[in-house]
């Protein structure tokens, strides 16, 4: 029996959703504050993903100055009709306001549209759905037009939808307010046409512990809807923290062409304690069908580290090499930035085969665009490396690696200047306090950092080139620094490369050979 390995997308990847286009299948996830905005993947047999672009890939489709972090793009939904694939998803703002747009492509790789604003639709996790009789719905939470009953108490709303006026139409009307009274945060509706029934499938709970998957069935769109006595239909909050899954919530349903059925949903997994450093990652599970109500991985009901594979032909693609030699004239796709990037900040072409980084006076702990380009953490243990050239000249020049949770919860280790003298030093700045944790002078202009996690221990090593044995600058630092549980939000941590002149104008530039990453589990 072929199986599969959970997370299907390991890494900070939440709230997918998923469609099947004949035989190919596509998918998105939150980017909240990183840009590009929404990656977009595609696979032909559900566990085998490989990454096509991002929706939001340009300025004018997605504007995150000073967006602090976890606020952003949520909850995108991907929907596909008539050779269109619609793209719909909620901008939040720093003042929590919620903003929702969809964009639309005839290919899911891109060009994708500017965005159509939506007025007069509160709420977020905005989602479409296309009803046989050719009539489009949005579907989202609110709060109850007769006002909460106790905290986060949401409701979810259905109203039809012009997309080609890219207007609301009609009455709003309440659809359902979750399966228990006191589950908070109704939210991550979807809304399907499964034989003689209308579906809408929402996550409850919040998107911490307590999350979970429930579901409510009508003959008609409008309702009424009954949910399942049998909800939540998934979730992992009974089974203690103590369990290596947790926090699983907000699913997508996909029937296959052969007529099986699978869920999407998000999870995460501890590390040493209840830490959760990787963010809500992306997992997959079967479903089957009982009196007409779906029954999630059968005979267990929770998600698994391995399950049998969907019947589906295999279909691996390429690997992504470890190693980044930055030999193209574009970024990888698995590159981010912090915000969207203002100002030429970084080449590929300056010194072809080198990514470079010009010094920028943001740092990394203010909510800006700073000069930063990274990429998720994927395991619990692993191995980064990056090669740079890199001088500093005056005081608060530095460049190297980041390991970032947020702007108040990271690891900086980099070369910079001390009294006159360059140093290697490693700071942990933790609830916006920064401590010193290593320190070493060091004066040649070109160094390879390392960094090794085993679990929550995280070690810090360096040398001068290849030839040359690695030496410690510090071992074991504490990795939880880079957990949600300690800094809050709903993102997962990055690797990555940065150079800041800390407040100071600057024409420096740190100049990187090449940047690795490999998991080690």
């Amino acid at each position: 029996m072929r199986t599969f390995r959970n997370p299907v997308m390991p890494g900070f990847y939440p709230d997918p959703s998923a469609i099947r286009v004949g035989e190919d299948y596509y998918l998105v996830t939150s980017s909240f504050e990183f840009f590009p905005g929404v990656p977009i993947f595609h696979s032909k047999d559900l566990v085998n993903w490989r990454q096509l672009g991002h929706v939001l890939d340009r300025p004018s489709q997605l504007n995150l100055d000073h967006t602090i972090p976890s606020m952003g793009i949520w909850a995108p939904t991907l929907r596909y009709h008539q050779g269109i694939f619609y793209m719909i998803t909620t901008y939040v703002d720093n003042d929590k306001n919620q903003h929702n747009f969809y964009v639309t492509a005839t290919d899911p790789a891109g060009d994708w549209s500017d965005p159509v604003w939506l007025e007069d639709a509160p709420g977020i996790d905005s989602s479409l759905f296309f009803d046989e009789d050719g009539k489009v719905y949005y579907t989202g939470n609110r709060v109850p037009p007769e006002g909460q009953d106790y905290p986060k108490h949401m409701d979810i709303w259905l109203q039809e939808i012009d997309l080609e006026a890219g207007k609301l139409t009609g009455p709003k009307i309440s659809i359902w307010q979750g399966a228990l009274k006191v589950a908070h945060a109704q939210e991550g509706p979807h809304v399907y046409r499964i034989r003689d029934w209308y579906y809408v499938l929402i996550a409850e709970g919040g998107t911490g512990h307590t999350h979970a998957i429930t579901i409510a069935r009508s003959k008609h769109v409008a309702g009424p809807y009954e949910g399942h006595k049998a909800n939540p239909i998934l979730t992992h909050r009974h089974l203690g923290r103590q369990y290596p899954i947790v926090n699983v919530g907000h699913g997508e349903l996909v029937e296959t062409q052969h007529g099986d059925w699978w869920m999407f949903c998000l999870a995460s997994r501890t590390c040493g304690g209840y830490y959760r450093n990787l963010g809500r990652e992306t997992f997959l599970t079967p479903v089957a069908w009982e009196n007409e109500w779906p029954v999630v991985n059968p005979g267990k009901g929770v998600l698994e580290f391995e399950s049998a594979a969907p019947d589906l032909p295999e279909t691996k693609w390429p690997e992504l090499p470890a190693r980044d030699d930055f030999a193209d004239s574009r970024l990888g796709l698995s590159w981010n930035f912090l915000r969207t990037p203002r100002g030429e900040f970084w080449s590929l072409t300056d010194k072809p085969g080198y990514l470079r980084l010009r010094l920028k006076p943001q740092r990394l702990s203010e909510v800006e665009n700073p000069s930063f380009i990274g990429r998720r953490q994927q395991h619990l243990s692993f191995r980064a490396a990056a090669d740079m050239m890199f001088s500093p000249v005056q005081e608060g020049e530095a460049a190297g690696l980041v390991l970032l949770q947020n702007e108040n919860y990271h690891f900086r280790y980099e070369l910079g200047q001390d009294a006159g003298q360059q140093v290697l030093r490693l700071i942990e700045r933790r609830g916006g306090s920064e401590q010193l944790l290593a320190s070493r002078a060091y004066t040649p202009g070109k160094v390879q950092f390392k960094v090794e996690a085993k679990g929550q221990e995280y070690s810090f090593y360096y040398r001068t080139s290849e030839s040359d044995k690695w030496t410690a600058l510090y071992e074991k630092a504490d990795g939880t620094v880079l957990s949600t549980d300690l800094a809050g939000g709903f993102t997962g941590a990055y690797i990555g490369m940065y150079a800041s002149s800390q407040g100071a104008e600057s024409i420096n530039a740190a100049d990187f050979d090449w940047f690795s990453y490999e998991g080690l589990e």
